[in-house]
């Protein structure tokens, strides 16, 4: 049997073939436009994710058997605002995730709403990537628009309601709407009516692994499939990811070094920090999960080697870096502000403790550990709230630099597992559809057999206590700048 896996992510669509055993059979990609019509804005129309994903799914399937393909689901870029009106169009381009427009809109629900109500009704806080402050910012600047809305839903769940005519979406992706009450998984009364929506323009929710419906005939005509092949709901993409990764069941913790930087950890129970420094959600294997995210990771190398020192060569930059723990610059990575655990649009990269026998290696050394500590500071809150976690998996396109792990392993004092395929959220999406299809009794049982560790990097006694101290220098750093900023 054959399972298909779609990453629906901000600059392309990734499509993913597995078979039962979970084994890649073949992977494509498509890209379509990111739009930027003002400063801080990005949109993208939801028409070239559905242009793309179906050509995408013919190269896909060309010469598989097709008579194998049981089910289809997803893993999609988070919080983005698509509506349609009562004719199933698109009113207006998706708002994404990344589109920093509603600062107003989320001072608003934070401060007026109130943080500790919000608490209460979704088990998160305001911020700007979210879809409630979307809701509220197209009620004020395009109310005529707003009036039209008949369905609200996030970006994989429209590829959803075009494959197989269902409006639907999950709990894991709900989840970072601001919309939903995660702890009862329902949607929340008093927040549809602080957005001005009725639960009618809302999708129906599913767990990520329930079937929502069959590919509709047309669809499935043009596309060589049976008429039964089913949709399963899928996922957000960071859950997406950590079914990949197999980061499902109580106390199982996740380390994504992409653009922008995760730590997900997964729990059997609800839980929430005081502060909600972390954000709380509903997990894809049927529990939750917490998770910090910090807005640029990867992209922090990438600006500092591609910008900066003009090369591409990653490898050669970092190979000269033997001292580690041992570095007297800092480097705060807020490129693009943060979000966790400190939740300021505001905040802004910064290097700190050069002299005149500073290397262009301690520039890059300090870059890649001013990364693993701010990490670190979403995981310090998670061990606050007594959660054990003793080792973590990695993916990432950071996570393929020898020299980051063994930096992340020993400021975090955590045993890295490194899968043997990292395919992120499109094999999340293809575990999904097998679990939805029957092919395993559950989330887990698809993890334990498919996903297979291959190296753990383990962290050493007495790096670790250097980078205790430095990490205790380095979380004084961002309040003294606070203000600042």
């Amino acid at each position: 049997m054959l399972y298909i896996g779609i990453d629906l992510g901000t600059s392309a669509v990734k499509l993913l073939l597995m078979d039962e055993k979970g084994t890649i059979c073949k992977t494509v990609s498509r890209e379509y436009p990111l739009y930027f019509p003002h400063p801080g804005w990005s949109q993208q129309n939801p028409e070239d994710w559905f242009a793309q994903t179906m050509d995408g799914l013919l190269e896909l399937t060309d010469g598989a058997d097709k008579s194998s393909i049981r089910g289809i689901s997803f893993g999609g870029q988070m919080h983005g605002l698509v509506v349609l009106d009562d004719q199933d169009r698109v009113i207006r381009p998706a708002i994404l995730w990344n589109d920093g427009r509603t600062s107003e809109e989320t001072d608003y629900l934070n401060r007026v709403v109130g943080r500790d109500k919000l608490s209460q009704y979704t088990a998160n806080i305001a911020f700007a990537g979210f879809t409630a402050p979307k809701i509220l910012w197209l009620a004020k600047h395009e109310p005529e628009n707003f009036r039209r809305i008949k369905k609200i839903m996030l970006p994989k769940d429209y590829l959803a309601y075009r494959l197989s005519g269902e409006f639907c979406t999950d709990m894991s992706d709900a989840s970072g709407m601001l919309l939903l009450n995660v702890k009862d998984r329902r949607w929340s009364d008093e927040m549809l009516s602080v957005c001005g929506i009725t639960q009618e323009q809302l999708p129906k929710l599913y767990e990520s692994y329930e079937p929502v419906g069959t590919l509709k005939p047309q669809i499935a005509d043009e596309l060589g499939l049976s008429h039964c092949v089913q949709v399963i709901a899928g996922a957000g993409d960071n859950a997406a990811a950590a079914v990949g990764t197999g980061t499902v069941g109580d106390g199982m913790c996740n380390l994504s070094l992409g653009t922008s930087g995760t730590i997900f950890i997964s729990s059997d129970k609800f839980g929430v920090d005081e502060n909600n420094a972390l954000h709380s959600f509903a997990h894809a294997d049927g529990h939750f999960h917490l998770m910090g995210c910090m807005l640029s990771a990867a992209s922090c190398n990438k600006w500092w080697n591609d910008d900066i020192l003009k090369t591409t060569d990653y490898a050669a930059e970092q190979k000269n870096i033997t001292r580690l723990g041992e570095n007297q610059v800092f480097y705060l990575p807020y490129l693009m502000g943060e979000r966790s655990p400190h939740n300021d649009p505001n905040a802004r990269a910064v290097f700190l403790g050069m002299s005149m026998d500073t290397t262009r290696e301690d520039m890059t050394q300090a870059i890649l550990e001013g990364v693993a500590f701010a990490l670190r500071d979403s995981l310090e809150v998670a061990r606050s709230l007594g959660i054990p976690i003793v080792r973590t998996k990695i993916c990432g396109g950071g996570a393929k630099s020898p020299l980051w792990k063994t930096i992340i392993a020993n400021v975090m004092n955590l045993k890295v597992d490194v899968p043997e395929v990292e395919e992120g959220p499109a094999l999340g999406g293809a575990m999904l559809a097998a679990v939805g299809c029957g092919e395993y009794p559950d989330v887990t049982g698809a993890a334990d057999a498919i996903v297979k560790v291959v190296q753990t990097v383990d962290p050493d006694p007495g790096l670790v206590a250097r980078y205790e101290e430095r990490y205790q220098k380095f979380r004084t750093l961002y309040p003294a700048l606070k203000d600042v900023f």
